[in-house]
């Protein structure tokens, strides 16, 4: 049913570039998306931060959801809301971190690589589970990590953000590489296993659904 999808992704994934970033990071925005099944409805919040963790902006939208949940489309379900949301910020980040796949990803175009791909923007897929992908689990300590590979293919790393905690799947969206992604995610991880944009984007997002939904 829905192999037109399958097959635009294939099709997107040409224009994709995975290149070395070397730019210093200023502002760094993380984006999450949440949903409510009951209503039907998709929130997403994008939240910006800069080098010392420090929150410079947040924007959120939620919207009516049109596709269901499938593995490996999940950027045709989620780029809507991220859509309306992105359009809001007024400053423009050095990067964009998702909770997702970037192109660690049956046809190496997960979320971070669509979002990143469509708006032009450097991008990177942090997951907190994998999708596809054979690795070796990666040592204890922090800043362990092992590559993911897929049908003998290197698509990113299996990265130990925290010190005997699960690990997180680090792959690069557009205009970043594997060295890179991992480079960039470490530098904004603080205390916590998530990267400071994504774990703020994640509380956000869950912090408006909650508001929107007891509002109606």
């Amino acid at each position: 049913m829905y192999k037109h999808l399958r097959i635009l992704q294939e099709k997107l994934f040409k224009k994709t570039v995975i290149k070395e970033f070397d730019k210093n990071i200023n502002l760094a925005a993380g984006i999450d998306v949440s949903f409510s099944k009951k209503d039907n409805l998709a929130f997403c919040s994008i939240v910006v931060v800069d080098k010392d963790f420090n929150i410079v902006e947040v924007q959120n939208s939620h919207k009516k959801i049109n596709m269901p949940y499938i593995p490996g489309l999940l950027s045709f379900r989620e780029l809507p809301v991220i859509y309306d949301t992105y359009k809001k910020l007024r400053v423009k980040p050095d990067i964009f971190i998702l909770d997702s796949q970037g192109i660690a990803h049956p046809r190496k175009f997960g979320l971070a690589t669509h979002f990143g791909v469509v708006f032009g923007v450097p991008s990177i897929g942090c997951a907190k589970s994998k999708l596809v992908g054979d690795y070796v689990e990666p040592e204890l300590e922090k800043g362990s990590f092992s590559y993911l590979y897929y049908k003998n293919e290197k698509l990113g790393v299996v990265l130990r953000s925290r010190t005997k905690v699960k690990p997180i799947y680090v792959s690069p969206g557009h205009l970043t590489d594997i060295e890179s992604s991992m480079r960039i995610v470490m530098q904004f991880v603080n205390k916590y296993r998530l990267p400071e944009p994504t774990r703020h984007a994640h509380i956000y997002a869950e912090k408006y659904k909650r508001a929107i939904i007891d509002s109606n």
